[in-house]
């Protein structure tokens, strides 16, 4: 098979199992929690590092913002052998209380994108995988982490979230809003691939927080500091899948 066009990658140079955090940054960070890391490719958004955590290989691949960019790593990723897919990024909270540096494990995206939307009906789910799912709410229960889980939505337009359509969230019980998920989840059915998610919160639109508010940083201290809690329980996932 040819190389791909955009994450640079052919056949062989991945392992099964890919970590897909949205940041290309936050690839280096998880790589650094790993052994034997190792840059395969590097163009765009898209930065593709290949390590192994307590003897385990995988593979890290940033998606950059949004689900065409993310439908682009997660097909290329596929078409050289990648099977299972976690999602390991940021959300916005939609209920009250929840606090920026907590952490969502989603049970299914709602599809307020528009990318799912062109491989199908709307009305299908895009839900994870039961296996990945499972291996991320047993990775933090071992290490005693606390974690929120259940729905969350998937948005294109982060700069137009209204009150209105918060409102609606909210009361549906939608725990957060993120980016890609929904479309990973949908992609990875489809093609009878393993995916699931896990972000860490940095804002509260209820409460009327939002990164980068308060900061000179796009995330806040806590958050910052609690995505590498997210990344660790990814990495323990990673080890039971």
């Amino acid at each position: 098979m040819a190389k791909q066009p955009h994450l640079l990658i052919e056949e062989g140079d991945v392992h099964e199992t890919a970590i897909i955090p949205g940041d290309p940054g936050r690839v280096d960070r998880i790589a650094d929690l790993c052994d034997d890391a190792e840059l395969v490719a590097e163009n765009r958004e898209y930065k593709v590092v290949n390590a192994s955590y307590e003897g385990d290989p995988l593979t890290i691949c940033s998606t950059g913002i949004g689900c065409p960019s993310a439908a682009i790593a997660v097909e290329e990723l596929a078409r050289v052998g990648v099977k299972n897919f976690i999602r390991c990024g940021t959300c916005g909270a939609l209920q009250e209380g929840m606090e920026i540096g907590d952490m969502v494990v989603a049970t299914g995206a709602a599809k307020e994108e528009g990318t799912s939307k062109r491989y199908e009906d709307a009305v299908y789910p895009a839900v994870p995988d039961y296996d990945v799912l499972s291996a991320l709410v047993d990775a933090a229960e071992a290490n005693d982490e606390e974690i929120h889980v259940g729905p969350i939505v998937s948005d294109d337009a982060y700069y137009n979230e209204s009150d209105e359509f918060v409102a609606d969230w909210e009361a549906a019980n939608l725990l957060a809003i993120e980016m890609e998920a929904a479309t990973v989840f949908a992609l990875a059915r489809r093609k009878g691939l393993r995916a699931g998610a896990i972000c860490t919160v940095d804002g509260n639109l209820v409460e009327g927080t939002q990164k980068g508010a308060d900061s000179d940083d796009e995330l806040p201290e806590k958050a910052k500091d609690n995505v590498e809690r997210a990344i660790r329980i990814t990495l323990n996932a990673v080890v039971s899948l």
